[in-house]
């Protein structure tokens, strides 16, 4: 091992050309993993839809999975933006967003150029089907399933054999079998089963970013200093640029860990020093009581169906807190509409975040024909948008919680994620909280984070020319991001004195770093820094060149160890927040309240924006614009101009609210209460649905929507009638709704929405052939294992003693279809030496029901009691909404001993 520290600028001149793009990737920004045209059988999605598509719209995996970022990784705009500025700072750099944003164009080998010109049209589709089903563990460990890894392309650790997860280093299977998590697939193509797909390993191959550039080059490697104190001489740095053969003997990316440089975003590093990577499931109930809610309780009660059943996956396979479980609950459904079996742990793909916004910026960029890729969406894409737009508010509401301690004026914010709160690129990103103050009068006194029209420090508007139709708009953005009683969660990166003055001389027209919100002006430039003394940072956007952390009040998950993300540049900075120096960082943070004088009442709101204005303005000011002979760059000269008109035309990303809270005496305004959803009848593909208003219900209106595993997609808005048929549906497709009611918005109160009613779900069929039929066995529940192992499962048996519990189990079917029937209720007769007549509860989704026959022993002087003998148990009747009973009365037998 050897390291080479930075002495001149030479090295980098023939990496930095000012107004160009790379056509070959320089060997400081390769990565190992499968490279471009190793394998060439991956499909398009579109194909993938033919089968795993348009039957519905609740459970499939295609319209859900259309309406995600990863599906927009390509058109994304923001995406674009960031590219255009990573091209000017640093030639080749755009090889590394290609990489993640457009899997497909970059293994089909066209991220070069590395500006995204080579990109075809229907690369725009981001991480695609086949890029996650035919990735394999570049650990290499499985004997059969190794994906295509070419010396010296190895993604693992060459001693250790560790593999590298991070910054798209994947190792893609060759053959042509689709790779998915069961081994019982009924598919029409050929499918291997994969372990890894399950794996909390399995979204690190992405989601953690690290920026090999400043690994080679910059005298930190792009790390934080704690982790360099005892690790610095442990990694390989090389600054030579003699790329004729490529020379990755010490490179960088090629022989260190993925996230011991070049620190860009630590998603999964966080998620793997924390507790929630080691929880199972079925462990929920077990966690710390402020932890039991939000998306930990919402993925539970997801996989154990509310508590009634393991949360372990159907076919045993331990299921952990991982990213998948979160960000893709279990739903009951099928995989495809080839009428496969109906599956309860059918993941939702529709791998929701938190970017509410992103999605309406990309229709409007479509309207406009300024997508830089991907555009021409169709009405399917439109709608999938919507709902994946729907789904992250959803998400968001999941992710933390407040709770206001009167007596010591305090407000906790507890993170209920598996990362830092907020997560991912922290870029443009933050989280704060709004506290609005008021007398006993109701009269506003203060509000702290107040958000909406900006104005400078002599109180004028700051304006900026919407590049639409050149109109002047005030932007909006948080109104004082230094006061003193505003908390901001965020992270922002930076550049240090040491690599600024090795790198200034590189950008002829003295690179600007950072841009005042209220003018325009420049405020820092590279060559300033370059000349401040030792251990200066100043913070900047310019991803691709910093080097440095410079903040990160990001609340850590539950159990995060501080010396596993020490080791794993992951650590807050500065890195003693969250009680730090205990060894294991706090998941919630206490919020000291500042009432101002006269205050008896607080709101107290937890606001999350994904895209601010200070890094839109960003994002059009340090783009060069078209002309190469000044910086630009002809393909990404506009990218910056069309964000920020997404950005005006399309509400400013407004800031959505996660979680809210009071303090002291606050008058509830939402007069929403939640309904009961009472019957869901299926019908000729169609449900008719009928639900009670709560008797206090003052709304306006009320909602429909398919509930997702907690999540909810759009139906319709039923106005104020109290039933809604939902049409055009698919036969033989179980269809779950739920109901809320809404307020709208008027000058003196907020509009709201009330929480979900209970949930009932359908199979739509034939009228013709609506029959129903159950059958039955006998049983007991067992319990096997101590603890967190501890499973309880149903075994048949038709022999019982005297005293015991005699479970019925009935499976209540459709004659026409042999689907599931839900909610159905059978009446069952037992008969023998003595009879009893038993209704069950409702189906579950499996069409599953029960009843418990409870028998009697014998005195102690041995009388009374059941009498023992053979039994019969018989079905006499089936009731379900839209079906009649076909009649058959099946029966099982059982003794009594």
């Amino acid at each position: 091992m050897r390291r080479v520290l930075l002495l001149s600028l030479l090295f980098l001149s023939c990496f930095v050309a000012y107004g160009f793009t790379a056509d070959v990737v320089p060997s400081t920004i390769d990565q190992p993993g499968t490279q471009p045209q190793d394998v060439g059988n991956l499909e398009s999605p579109d194909k993938c839809d033919n089968c795993h598509g348009g039957y519905n719209t609740a459970t499939e995996p295609a319209f859900n999975w259309r309406g995600s970022m990863m599906a927009n990784a390509g058109r994304d705009p923001i995406f674009w933006a960031t590219l255009a500025i990573a091209e000017q700072d640093f030639e080749g750099a755009g090889d590394l967003c290609i990489r993640c944003h457009s899997t497909a164009g970059w293994l089909a080998g066209r991220s070069t150029p590395t500006d995204g010109s080579g990109l075809a049209a229907g690369d725009s589709d981001g991480v695609e089907c086949d890029f996650c089903h035919k990735m394999t563990d570049p650990s290499n460990t499985d004997p059969i399933l190794q994906g295509v890894m070419n010396d010296p392309f190895i993604a693992n650790e060459p001693l250790s054999g560790e593999p590298f997860y991070g910054s798209g280093m994947s190792s893609i299977w060759g053959g042509s079998e689709k790779l998915g998590p069961y081994s019982d697939a009924e598919a029409r193509h050929q499918f291997m089963k994969n372990d890894f797909i399950r794996s909390v390993d399995f979204c690190g191959s992405c989601h953690d970013v690290s920026n090999p550039a400043v690994g080679n080059l910059a005298h930190n490697f792009g790390a934080q200093p704690e982790f360099l104190e005892t690790e610095r001489g442990n990694l390989h740095q090389d600054i030579t640029t003699d790329e004729s053969p490529k020379d990755y003997s010490n490179k960088t990316a090629f022989n260190n860990k993925p996230y011991q440089y070049g620190v860009v975003e630590r998603t999964f590093s966080e998620y793997k020093a924390g507790l929630v990577s080691q929880t199972l499931v079925d462990d929920y109930p077990n966690l710390p009581a402020d932890l039991q809610g939000g998306a930990l309780k919402a993925i539970y009660d997801a996989a154990t169906d509310f508590g009634t059943k393991s949360g372990n996956y159907a076919d045993g396979d331990p299921r952990y807190y991982s990213c998948q479980t979160c960000h893709m609950r279990p739903v009951f459904g099928q995989g495809c509409n080839k009428n496969p079996p109906f599956r309860d742990d059918l993941p939702l793909h529709d791998m929701t975040g938190g970017n509410y916004w992103m999605p309406q910026a990309i229709q409007y960029l479509d309207t406009k024909d300024k997508l830089r890729l991907g555009g021409g969406l169709s009405n399917v894409q439109l709608a999938a948008l919507d709902a994946g737009s729907l789904r992250a508010k959803q998400q968001l509401n999941l992710a933390a919680s407040l709770t206001v301690d009167n007596n010591a004026h305090t407000v906790k914010v507890v993170n209920h994620t598996g990362h830092k709160l907020i997560s991912g690129y922290p870029e443009g990103r933050r989280m704060w909280l709004r506290i609005t103050w008021k007398n006993s009068a109701g009269t506003k006194l203060r509000t702290d984070g107040a958000y909406g029209p900006l104005f400078d420090g002599n109180g004028d508007a700051v304006m900026v020319q919407n590049p639409l139709n050149g109109q002047m708009v005030q932007v909006e953005s948080i109104l004082n991001l230094d006061d003193p009683n505003t908390k901001i969660y965020e992270a922002h990166y930076g550049i240090d004195q040491e690599w600024a003055a090795a790198i200034a001389g590189l950008y002829p027209n003295d690179l600007a770093l950072s841009y005042d919100r209220y003018t325009g002006a420049v405020v820092h430039r590279i060559s300033e820094l370059a000349s401040q003394p030792a251990g200066t940072q100043y913070e900047t956007f310019h991803f691709v060149i910093n080097n440095v952390v410079h903040k990160d009040n990001r609340i850590p998950p539950y159990g995060m160890d501080a010396e596993t993300a020490r080791l794993r540049n992951a650590l807050p900075v500065p890195s003693d927040q969250y009680n730090g120096a205990s060894g294991t960082y706090d998941y919630f943070d206490n919020v000291s309240l500042n009432p101002p004088q006269g205050a008896s009442s607080a709101t107290i709101e937890l606001l999350y924006q994904p895209t601010s204005w200070e890094y839109i303005q960003f994002l059009a000011l340090a783009n060069n614009g078209s002309d190469p002979a000044q910086g630009g760059n002809a393909f990404l000269g506009m990218e910056g101009e069309y964000m920020l008109e997404a950005w005006l035309e399309k509400g400013m990303a407004a800031p959505h609210v996660m979680a809210t809270a009071t303090w002291g005496n606050v008058t509830q305004q939402c007069q929403s209460t939640t309904p009961t959803l009472d019957t869901a009848t299926p019908g000729n593909a169609e449900v008719s649905l009928t639900w009670t208003p709560a008797p206090d219900d003052a709304g306006d209106g009320y909602n429909v929507y398919y509930d997702q595993a907690g999540k909810a997609l759009s139906v319709a808005d039923a106005g104020q009638a109290s039933t809604y048929t939902d049409p055009g549906l698919t036969n033989g497709s179980e269809y779950c709704y739920k109901v809320t009611s809404y307020t709208t918005a008027t000058t003196d109160t907020p509009g709201c929405e009330s929480a979900a009613s209970n949930i009932i779900c359908a199979v739509p069929n034939n009228l013709g052939q609506a029959k129903v039929g159950a059958s039955l066995a006998t049983g007991r529940y067992e319990t096997t294992g101590k603890g967190k192992n501890q499973v309880i499962t149903f075994v048949t048996t038709s022999s019982f003693s005297v005293g015991d519990e005699v479970t019925i189990h009935a499976t209540v079917l459709d004659d026409a279809t042999g689907l599931p029937v839900p909610n159905a209720t059978v009446n069952i007769d037992i008969t023998g030496p003595q009879a009893a007549s038993l209704t069950t509860g409702p189906s579950d989704g499996n069409g599953v029901t029960e009843v418990i026959w409870q028998t009697q022993a014998p005195n102690r002087k041995g009388q009374g009691g059941t009498t023992p003998g053979s039994y019969t148990a018989t079905t006499t009747d089936v009731t379900a909404s839209g079906y009649t009973w076909d009649g058959v009365m099946t029966a099982t037998a059982f003794n009594l001993q």
